[in-house]
């Protein structure tokens, strides 16, 4: 058995994100910050990155005042409390082959709560390097973010956001050995 591992080279992987609520959605990314992936006979089988919270940027609000706004109340006690959990983190628990593509399983760790998640991922392996990619669902509220969640209170019209927000992750790494 063939053990080859990759380090996640950050510049080169990142991950974009979703929120949607009644009125519309929001959008923008946060850094990879460091990973690695292990490959026994050409198949991805372990690995983990983590992620930089602190650096959670929003695309879809240009005005600077508004976006600074959100960005503070992304990184407050609501939603990813940055100043205690500058860092989240996702480790591989399994790997299996679905045809063309991978489903992946894993721990997902934001503030310090860790759940099981599973998606499916195009992953491309050579001696080099790996690309993979793919769509998690996160349910905020399993990790205490549960700012106007239809869950915690009522009556939020259209000031509810929905529970479920997106993490469309894109990793690149280079071979180590």
């Amino acid at each position: 058995m063939e053990t080859q591992n990759f380090k996640v080279v950050s510049t080169e992987s990142d991950i974009s994100w979703t929120g949607r609520k009644v009125t519309g959605a929001h959008n923008g990314t946060i850094d990879i910050k460091a990973g690695s992936l292990e490959v026994n006979d050409g198949k991805l089988k372990a690995g983990s990155f983590s992620i930089d919270t602190t650096s959670i940027k929003i695309l879809d609000i240009t005005d600077p005042a508004t976006n600074t706004q959100f960005s503070g109340h992304l990184f407050s006690e609501d939603f990813f409390a940055t100043d205690r959990f500058p860092e989240a983190k996702f480790e591989i628990t399994g790997v299996a082959e679905t045809g063309d593509s991978s489903q992946i399983t894993g721990n997902l760790t934001i503030k310090g709560i860790t759940h099981p998640v599973s998606f499916p991922a195009d992953v491309n392996i050579t001696k080099e390097s790996i690309t993979a990619s793919g769509k998690i669902l996160v349910d905020r509220t399993r990790y205490d973010m549960k700012f106007r969640s239809g869950n915690f209170f009522l009556n939020l019209g259209d000031t509810l956001i929905y529970n479920e927000f997106e993490l469309d992750v894109k990793l690149t790494a280079v071979a180590t050995n």
